[in-house]
């Protein structure tokens, strides 16, 4: 993607040279580097390096100049030079190189260089996301073949990218010469200032967007509302003639609003959270229009760019403080371009997580928490080697847009229309059998449960062979129990892979060994020796909550039967501080299983503190952590039958 978000870099220093003629040509480039004037920067650093000059600074500025405008062919040549010296360099360089070398087909040599990075970076979340998924090519690979891809019918031989489909036209950003002699070319990029432009789906006729949306500067990725009364949209921090500078003199990229009155576009403001100081970009509003997702490089960014949210206000006028989505989605790289569906997904592009080379599309589920999970590639109809970036979908047609520098296009930048033919959801089989641990024997007709987070999922049967099956989202984490009369009921919890597949997941189950009585400890049968709870509380933790599920299917099964719930501490803390704790615990079990169905006059309790130790670990006696949990219990005595 030719770099319009204008992203801060690492500006490195001068290292002087030799012959005062190569000294000013390189003096003038390392200007124009510091001012982003890449192209320049190219032609400048390129005639001093055919004479045969050599030097780390050039190599490195030469190699990042190519990156950044993502040809990166020329940025592993200069690469190559810069790592030939044999000099030692900041890690971001092995990255850098890694993601060159891949997006030009060089994978082994790639993964090299990215192990390398790995060594010399063991904390940044990029090395750590390649190494948890080695196999990520076999992901993108089972992504893959899910889309029909052609052009959009509305490129140009300059960039063109960024869409938002609005009442049946597609807006977009576009760099194509409109004819105007006193259009001015970007210095980043050798090519003209985006403007926005419009077009009606698939009629191919492109028109500029008249009135004051569009400055002498870059427009870039709209973002409307419903209505379409409103716009948020990317642009140089530029409005009413006067260009917002940072200290670096530098004039970046914010996000503004516009409204549409009598006709026009018009109040164009920058939004109030961004600064001359920071980029601010690519908007993205949730479906109900109360949130706006958008990628800054903003302080507390995590790495180049991040994408964030804030909040918009019920009067449309005002906002809440912007919010990192944080480390779940974002990485020390770039992260940008968010769209949000009503499905909670966000897609988003990354050049931070194992993909093709470049920036990649992914998608995750925007959880209630707001953090983002379930990250996929979406595979590599979309995705190439080099930049793939700007997706946004309808959800119902699965029709869409995307852009891309892939071979191939007419421009640098161009952008594609798709169909989804096939929702990317990545399923596995959870399957196994039940048998009797002792003697091995298939036991047809337990009862199975699928537990996620306490919530039961979905409920079977084995068959006559034993065997249980389940549907489950890959990646997740579950609890399955299995039951059968006259075994005792057993959980385990499984967590499932990442990729499309089969995860196997036998159960024996032991005979049922305890028949109890008025005055049993029902929670021996089922070796419960302690409900547990946070520190100093008193809230079912998830592992109460599934020993206390086994208590609960017994008094379901026994409806006559009734409990005395007694809850015990050790003698650390005072005896007034532990009968306290212990009563708030033995009421909150009690509440617990009334809350389930179990009628509050078949249960009663107490807690009694460090009164009833089971052994002579009282105050002021020197005791292991063995002993003092040994009187840390939870009984369940039953009181009739």
């Amino acid at each position: 993607m030719k770099n319009y978000t204008l992203f801060c870099i690492i500006i490195f220093s001068f290292i002087a040279l030799e012959g005062n003629a190569q000294q000013a040509k390189i003096k003038t480039a390392n200007k124009e580097y510091d001012t982003y004037a890449y192209v320049d920067v190219i032609k400048t650093y390129e005639k001093v390096a055919l004479k045969g000059y050599k030097s780390e600074d050039m190599f490195k500025k030469l190699g990042n100049s190519y990156y950044f405008n993502s040809d990166f062919e020329g940025a592993t040549k200069w690469y190559d030079e810069l790592f030939a010296m044999n000099t030692p360099v900041e890690p971001e360089y092995y990255y850098r190189y890694a993601q060159s070398l891949k997006s030009t087909g060089q994978i082994e040599k790639a993964n090299k260089v990215m192990n390398e990075f790995i060594l010399k970076s063991k904390d940044d979340s990029r090395g750590k996301l390649y190494n948890e998924d080695v196999n990520y090519l076999d992901q993108i690979k089972a992504n893959s073949g899910r889309y029909t891809i052609e052009d959009a019918g509305i490129n140009s031989k300059y960039s063109d990218y960024g869409t938002f489909v609005y009442n049946k036209k597609i807006y977009f950003s576009s760099a194509r010469d409109t004819g105007n002699f006193t259009q001015r070319k970007h210095t980043w990029t050798g090519e003209y200032f985006t403007n926005l432009y419009t077009s009606d789906i698939d009629s191919g006729k492109v028109k500029k967007i008249k009135g004051v949306l569009n400055s002498k500067f870059h427009e870039a990725s709209p973002a409307f509302t419903k209505d379409g009364k409103t716009v948020y949209f990317t642009r140089n921090n530029y409005v009413d003639g006067k260009k917002g500078k940072n200290e670096n003199k530098i004039t970046l990229v914010k996000l503004y609003k516009a409204t549409f009155e009598n006709d026009k576009w018009t109040n164009i403001t920058a939004l109030p959270f961004t600064s001359n100081n920071y980029t601010t970009a690519h908007p993205a509003l949730s479906p109900d229009e109360k949130t706006l997702y958008f990628s800054s490089d903003m302080p507390g960014t995590l790495g180049q760019s991040d994408i964030y949210k804030v909040s918009i206000n019920d009067n449309g006028a005002t906002y809440g403080s912007p919010v990192n989505l944080g480390a779940t989605i974002n990485t020390e790289g770039k992260e940008t371009f968010p769209f949000i569906t009503d499905e909670n997904e966000i897609y988003f592009s990354s050049d931070g997580r194992p993909g093709l080379g470049g920036l990649d599309v992914y998608v995750g589920k925007l959880e209630d928490n707001g953090t983002v999970t379930s990250i996929q590639n979406v595979g590599a109809d979309v995705n190439s080697p080099q930049d793939d970036f700007a997706y946004v979908i309808d959800p119902v047609s699965r029709k869409g847009y995307f852009s891309s520098n892939k071979n191939g296009g007419q421009g640098s930048d161009d952008i594609y229309k798709f169909l989804e033919t096939k929702k990317l959801q990545c399923i596995q089989e959870l399957s196994g059998v039940i048998t009797d641990a002792e003697t091995g024997i298939i036991l047809p007709e337990s009862k199975i449960t699928l537990y996620e987070n306490q919530i039961v999922k979905n409920t079977t049967i084995s068959d006559a062979s034993g065997t249980y099956y389940f549907p489950v989202e890959c990646g997740k984490m579950y609890n399955v129990r299995a039951e059968k009369e006259n075994f005792t009921t057993k959980e385990l919890t499984i967590t499932i892979g990442k990729l499309t597949g089969k995860t196997n997941l036998p159960i024996a189950l032991d005979k049922a060994k305890c028949k109890v009585t008025v005055g049993d400890d029902l929670g021996k049968c089922f070796a419960i020796k302690m409900i547990y709870f946070d520190l100093d509380k008193s809230d079912i933790r998830t592992e109460a909550a599934l020993d206390l599920e086994k208590i609960l299917d017994v008094l379901n099964n026994n409806p006559t039967m009734k409990l005395d719930i007694r809850s015990h501490t050790d003698s650390r803390q005072t005896h007034k501080y532990n009968e306290a704790l212990s009563d708030r615990r033995a009421k909150s079990t009690i509440n617990w299983l009334i809350k389930n169905g179990i009628t509050a006059n078949r249960l009663k309790g107490k807690g009694f503190g460090e009164a009833q130790l089971v052994n002579n670990c009282s105050d002021g006696v020197n005791c292991t952590e063995d002993q003092h949990q040994a009187n840390r219990r939870s009984e369940f005595i039953i009181t009739a039958l």
